[in-house]
């Protein structure tokens, strides 16, 4: 009886699926993404978890620890000149983010979940958003019904990490 013999192909995943991105509400009209390959976790903590700091600018929330590590904690909204969160909150939901060996957590309104984007889809925010916001944007993404902005973890990290003064 012959050897029936099976041949395998191995085809590594194309890349025309898009990258992936944590997509979250920055605030009540402002969507967002990040990259899945800066996102070290996306959480939901006490507000009590977080040890304000005094003399720190308004949109640093504090100190939090995160797996044996002290961390910034950073208002993203406010950080951005954008409408604030509610300070009613009882709860956080960060992403905590790495960029090199600097890790920060974001205080987002609402974590949605993962996405897949496009190279291509992502255009200049020149002209989209505000000019405030640039700085801290890779570009943005019109999709339905609303325009998505990709943010750059590295220049958010640059400008919002105390440390780094």
């Amino acid at each position: 009886m012959a050897n029936p013999k099976v041949t395998l192909y191995y085809q590594p995943i194309q890349s025309s699926l898009g990258d992936s991105y944590l997509k979250f509400q920055l605030n009540q009209q402002t969507t967002a993404v990040l990259s899945i390959n800066h996102t070290q976790e996306a959480i939901i903590i006490p507000v009590e978890s977080v040890t304000a700091m005094p003399n720190m600018p308004a949109y640093i929330l504090g100190l939090m620890n995160w797996r044996s590590r002290i961390i910034w904690v950073i208002d993203l909204p406010k950080m951005f000149n954008l409408e604030c969160l509610d300070h009613r909150l009882r709860q956080y939901n960060i992403i905590v983010i790495k960029v090199e060996s600097l890790l920060l957590g974001l205080v987002v309104q609402e974590i949605k979940g993962t996405t897949k984007l496009m190279a291509d889809d992502i255009h200049s925010p020149v002209g989209q958003v505000a000019s405030s916001l640039v700085p801290y944007l890779c570009g943005c993404v019109e999709q339905k019904e609303e325009t998505l902005l990709v943010l750059d973890a590295e220049n958010i990290v640059n400008y919002a990490n105390p440390q780094s003064d």
